[in-house]
């Protein structure tokens, strides 16, 4: 089990930049496959980025692929997740989350993250 702290939300306008955080506590970070997620009102929870434990692969869908990026600092605990170029699609809560041991086949399948922060809001204004 591993504890999930989200930083970093808030108001911002179309084209502005966003960097979130989330500290991990209580088991050996560099073991889990980090993950963001978001919801919107009214939709399911989709993919964001996905990290793995070392930091070599990395895995986003097209709906954010070059304007986002994920990283992690495993001496600090704590995964990332650079947003550039927001836009107001990009409005929801934010979620991080950790897989022990993902293989990276599934960073994209939610049900595979046993782990999960309380979220922080993004809201971007046009």
């Amino acid at each position: 089990q591993v504890q999930l702290v989200e930083s970093g939300g808030g108001m911002v306008q179309a084209g502005d930049s966003l960097r979130l955080s989330c500290a991990a506590a209580g088991r050996t970070f560099s073991d889990y496959t980090m993950g963001w997620f978001r919801q919107a009102p009214g939709k399911e929870r989709e993919f964001v980025a996905a990290i793995s434990g070392s930091g070599g692969i990395t895995s986003y869908p097209d709906s954010v692929k070059g304007r986002f990026t994920i990283s992690r600092d495993n001496a600090k605990n704590t995964v990332y997740l650079q947003m550039n170029s927001l836009n107001p699609l990009d409005t929801a809560v934010y979620y991080c989350a950790a897989a022990r041991y993902l293989g990276a086949r599934n960073y994209r399948d939610r049900e595979q993250y046993k782990n999960w922060g309380q979220g922080t809001q993004v809201t971007v204004s046009s």
